[in-house]
């Protein structure tokens, strides 16, 4: 099946040389620029947030990205896509091809995914328990279950803050004709990354009056620019100067509710984790997991001549040995 190529490194407007920390970069700038909850245009920077979420979740994982460059002189940006030799498994180990034994092939909208990125680096079509019919091993029967089929979701840590309803399509292709069925998808505050939200029936169509197959949605949260997850904690990471480190001070932090000041404590340490409990993704008891703030000191690339004084006066009178 040929889908739309996609130049990942033209959406996040790195070189295809670029290091792991300019990717980082550019993913970071573009992400606040066009996230959803910031942007005027609400819908247009939906579906740009997509698109570099997608980008940065190729390119920021070395396997997705050491295979996706290997497309080499095969890439052509807005060309109509067939994969090299040596395609045809990745993304796909442990998977069942999409298409169905009963000639079924599916695709899906509105999951935040393209077509291209499910076809090559999703779970599109994967085989869960169950699935298994009768006629797959050549068996005669009157009636088979329908197979069960996943494929991916891309969920904002906002929506697993909040939960959300999404609209999405599922099209289906029987003896060439393609069909398309809508579904609401109910995401739960609380949900959490890898997990499954299951659709009873809404699978492959079961064969000579067989019942059909469940759909699965998993859901994989979309990079965030201020944060990395860990289970139900947020980790963020702020730069302090030195003086801020040695003296103590009160900053503010971001959080998905909005910012809240901490206190930088005297003496804090780089890479000193400050906990903020509560203000992390929700749990589905209620509770809430906390936000971690590791520090990171940063110092001045440049001085001026008074500065430069005083880091020297400073120098000449502190007792302080960080080699001892």
């Amino acid at each position: 099946m040929a889908v739309q190529f996609k130049d990942y490194y033209e959406t996040l407007g790195v070189p295809r040389t670029a290091g792991e920390a300019d990717i980082k970069k550019a993913f970071r700038k573009l992400a606040r620029e066009h996230h959803p909850d910031v942007a005027k245009d609400k819908k247009r920077a939906e579906e740009k947030f997509k698109e570099i979420n997608e980008a940065y979740e190729v390119l920021s994982d070395p396997a997705k990205r050491k295979k996706y460059d290997e497309l080499g002189p095969n890439w052509k940006a807005g060309a109509e896509f067939r994969p090299p030799p040596g395609w045809e498994g990745f993304g796909r180990r442990g998977q069942y091809t999409s298409r169905g034994a009963g000639g079924e092939e599916f695709h899906f909208g509105g999951t935040g995914f393209s077509d291209f990125f499910e076809q090559f680096f999703g779970a599109q079509g994967r085989q869960h328990r169950g699935g298994f019919r009768a006629q797959d091993f050549g068996e005669e029967t009157t009636a088979g279950r329908g197979r069960d089929i996943e494929g991916d979701m891309m969920v904002t840590l906002e929506e697993a803050t909040r939960g959300s309803l999404r609209t999405v399509n599922v099209r289906a292709s029987e003896n060439g004709e393609i069909k398309t069925r809508t579904y609401q998808v109910k995401i739960p505050a609380g949900v959490i990354e890898g997990q499954r939200l299951r659709l009873a029936g809404r699978g492959e169509t079961g064969a000579r009056g067989g019942s059909a197959g469940d759909l699965y949605l998993r859901v994989k949260f979309a990079k965030h620019p201020d944060f990395e997850v860990d289970e139900h904690n947020l980790i963020h990471e702020v730069e302090i100067a030195p003086w801020e480190a040695v003296l103590g001070a009160n900053i503010s932090v971001p959080t998905l509710t909005g910012a809240v000041n901490i206190k930088i404590p005297p003496g804090t340490q780089s890479g000193q984790k400050l906990r903020v409990r509560g203000r992390g993704l929700p749990k589905r008891d209620g509770a809430s997991g906390d936000l971690i703030v590791t520090a990171r000191i940063e110092v001045p690339a440049k001085v001026d001549d008074k500065e430069r004084k005083l880091w020297e006066q400073l120098a000449k009178e502190s007792r302080f040995e960080p080699r001892d």
